[in-house]
């Protein structure tokens, strides 16, 4: 579970967050909505450990872990995996050897290049990628779409405890969107991990099927309920969620 008590954030001295309380369970999948400028993205970064953002009150633990002693390196060794919106390009670097690096951070383990090759390909099937993609260099040159594929492509292979997805359909056409989600449907299904879904629209919700719904709005969850909540928002939006 990665639990949240009374965190609050600020930026540039500016409290962003007022007060958030989460629990977001195993095997669940929570899904966080709310209008621009809301929040929701800070929190994503806050929990990640993002130096700019600054915690000034509160707590998150991770499977009773606390969470914000950590370095973001030893979150995502913790199991905390952050999908971001705008990934940085990493020329110089390839897929694979980044991937086989952070694998092997990940599960203390030292495979090979050629042992690794095989999860990887593996992996690249669920995404329908093809191998040539594994030799490329990390994000550069990529399409939009590409690169929202090597981020849950990048989960795949970690394998994390709870997973924060900020955005991630945002400018997938329908294919994409369809192979993402089964990516992260068959994870979950794997491994019984928590996802926490940062999204504006609920056309994920139509292939990631959600157990929670969260609204946010001015830094504050104003309201929680069932899949029957993101329907609400579509019909009448923000306006009747608080002020």
């Amino acid at each position: 579970m990665l639990t949240i008590k009374g965190l609050k954030v600020d930026i540039d001295e500016k409290e962003i967050l007022k007060g958030i309380d989460l629990d977001l369970e195993d095997n669940k999948v929570h899904v966080l909505m709310g209008p621009n400028g809301s929040g929701k993205s800070t929190l994503a970064q806050a929990l990640m450990g993002h130096p700019e953002y600054v915690v000034t009150e509160g707590s998150v633990f991770l499977d009773n872990e606390t969470l914000l002693e950590l370095s973001p390196d030893e979150r995502s060794i913790a199991g905390l995996f952050l999908s971001f919106q705008y990934p940085s390009e990493v020329p110089g670097v390839t897929i694979s050897n980044f991937l086989r690096m952070v694998y092997n951070k990940r599960h203390e383990e030292n495979l090979s290049p050629v042992r690794f090759r095989k999860i990887l390909k593996e992996k690249m099937g669920l995404l329908d990628m093809d191998e040539s993609f594994m030799h490329r260099y990390l994000n550069e040159g990529f399409s939009g779409g590409e690169k929202k594929r090597m981020e849950i492509l990048q989960m795949l292979v970690l394998e994390p405890k709870f997973v924060i997805l900020d955005e991630t359909d945002s400018g997938l056409d329908i294919d994409a969107l369809q192979v993402v989600s089964r990516g992260l449907n068959t994870l979950k299904e794997k491994t019984g991990m928590g996802v926490l879904v940062i999204t504006h629209y609920t056309r994920i919700l139509n292939y990631v099927e959600p157990d929670f719904v969260h609204v946010m709005k001015d830094g504050l969850i104003v309201k929680s309920g069932g899949k029957d909540l993101a329907e609400e928002l579509e019909d009448q939006g923000y306006a009747p969620f608080g002020e």
